[in-house]
């Protein structure tokens, strides 16, 4: 475990806007750093690094944190590996509490690579299925292409070359069954996977051989997570950026035979579908992102998966479908380059690909199905941004031949968790945001006011009671239409705020007719008082 001195000294020696500067193109304004936010599409900057605050906050999408928050969200990494990249960035040294506790030694899965890749050289059955796939030596060399051994010469290889076993099994090499060790890649083609900054973590295999399952990956390891990891990422990252589109694939092949006609924008999923978590991967330089899958079922499914991923996520790009068998590595294997340019300039847009799909299912000849059609679609479509349900309602109407009137779309509603506008009190968030430019004044602050007082951001200044430094605050700390009140224009604020909510309070108690007539009196009184006195000033500064 990281040592929290070491993780608190990391922190006093980095700088949110050097680390963030690295990963986003800042623009300065007024005293702080302005982007577009990397974690949602936007076209106009919203995303604010304060550097005197050492945070960051987006407006448009709510994320925020410190430098360490950032890593994490942008690289998908976890809290320690974040602090560990951090430290690595800035040539700082951490401190570890358990030294039993150690970064994982990844020189095992390096040497493995040079020895599946040596095999490969030496295995005539390996190379003439490469060769009969259209698989040049050039992209043989890189991609590292490999070939792994039976288990036997696997785990002696490493055993005479004193490789760590420990290592070995916990990178996914081998495992340890009823009849010991093995290899987990036996007899197949292998295909390394790097990790986004470019570190090996995994291999995929192909069989040559005939085993049951034609490919496989690595396990889960404390590196190796395929749900956040795209093959060939590390090679396409450049092109995809300058770009601004990538190309997603079903497999390595694929991969590779387009980077070899020149396409070097695609990657591939590792046998699974697109979700949530290559979102971070695919927003990096915001690219039309391009889905080209096959024309069977599976392709379909996943196609359609991967098109509301990306629709409820505000992606450009679109769908492009492989009919009869082909693929494009077969396409570029043909010689196809031209046809597969066409191809890949005019994919089929996320929405109507994913409205054509579900009323795909349906035979529309069959009015009852028809009905179940415009059920599922209306569903898809109020799961949308309501920008778009003008123009893809009549889109539907269209493809059902049905009027557009039965298209039913929700109201709209609030996508992110930002205060509704109609509820927002300049004083009362100014107050708050006083109380966060000077953290000292938060105890002088409840000696006059809680919570109850105020009347539309209660929630808001309850969380900076329970928790000051809480990432929800950012908002309000970086909002630059927010005035910094001085300590005379803070009492000055409080002073009006205490008087809107007396005087709220007295029309409370004049008109609840469960109060007594002395009870009512007696509250009357008291309310009346501390009017008198927050006219006179004298509770602000006595109190504060």
């Amino acid at each position: 475990m990281i040592n929290k001195d070491s993780i608190e000294n990391l922190k006093n020696h980095i700088d949110i806007v050097d680390t963030i500067s690295q990963f986003l193109q800042l623009k300065k304004s007024g005293a702080n750093f302005k982007a577009c936010c990397p974690f949602h599409g936007e076209s106009t900057p919203s995303f604010v690094v304060s550097p005197a605050k050492q945070i960051y906050h987006c407006f448009g999408c709510g994320v925020g944190g410190d430098s360490i928050k950032f890593v994490m969200e942008y690289e998908k990494l976890s809290y320690p590996e974040a602090v560990e990249k951090l430290a690595s960035m800035n040539n700082f040294s951490l401190t570890y509490d358990d030294t039993k506790e150690k970064k994982q030694d990844t020189k095992v899965i390096q040497e493995i690579n040079k020895y599946y890749q040596k095999n490969f050289v030496d295995n005539n059955v390996a190379k003439e299925y490469i060769k009969s796939r259209g698989i040049f030596e050039s992209s043989i060399e890189k991609f590292e292409i490999g070939y792994a051994p039976t288990s036997a010469e696997t785990i002696n290889f490493l055993k005479s070359n004193f490789l760590n076993l420990a290592d070995a099994k916990e990178l996914g090499i081998i495992d340890s069954g009823a009849n010991g060790l093995y290899a987990r890649f036996i007899e197949r083609i292998t295909f390394p996977i790097y990790s986004l900054n470019g570190s090996l973590v995994g291999f995929g295999g192909r069989t040559i051989t005939g085993h049951s399952a034609k490919y496989i990956n690595s396990p889960q390891t404390k590196i190796f997570n395929k749900s956040r990891l795209l093959y060939g990422y590390n090679l396409s990252k450049d092109k995809i950026y300058k770009r601004k589109e990538i190309i997603i694939t079903e497999g390595y092949l694929d991969v590779i035979m387009l980077h070899q006609a020149g396409f070097d924008n695609a990657v591939a999923t590792l046998g699974t579908a697109l979700t949530k978590d290559h979102l971070p991967i695919l927003k990096r330089g915001e690219p039309k992102v391009i889905v080209a899958y096959d024309g069977d079922n599976a392709g379909l499914n996943a196609a359609f998966k991967a098109s509301q991923l990306m629709s409820h996520n505000d992606f450009e790009g679109g769908v492009i479908i492989f009919e009869k068998g082909f693929d494009p590595a077969d396409m570029v294997k043909d010689g196809k380059i031209e046809e597969l340019n066409r191809i890949f300039s005019k994919p089929k847009p996320f929405i109507p690909f994913s409205i054509d799909h579900i009323i795909s299912q349906y035979d529309l000849n069959d009015p009852q199905n028809k009905q179940k059609a415009l059920h599922d679609v209306n569903e898809f479509l109020n799961t949308l941004n309501p920008i778009y349900h003008d123009e893809y309602s009549r889109y539907i109407a269209q493809k059902l031949n049905i009027r557009e009137n039965l298209i039913k779309v929700q109201k709209s509603t609030n996508r992110n968790n930002n205060v509704e506008l109609s509820k927002v009190d300049i004083g009362e968030l100014c107050i708050i945001k006083a109380i966060l430019n000077d953290k000292q004044r938060l105890s002088r602050v409840l000696d006059v006011i809680d919570s109850s007082m105020f009347e539309y951001h209660k929630n808001e200044f309850e969380i900076l009671i329970t928790d000051i430094n809480d990432v929800r605050l950012n908002a309000i700390l970086l909002n630059e239409k927010l005035e910094d009140y001085s300590d005379e224009r803070l009492n000055a604020e409080i002073l009006i705020l205490l008087g809107k909510f007396y005087s709220n309070k007295l029309n409370e108690v004049l008109y609840d007719k469960t109060y007594t007539f002395n009870e009512k009196s007696s509250l009357i009184r008291k309310i009346k008082d501390n009017i008198a006195m927050l006219k006179s000033g004298k509770l602000i500064s006595y109190n504060l």
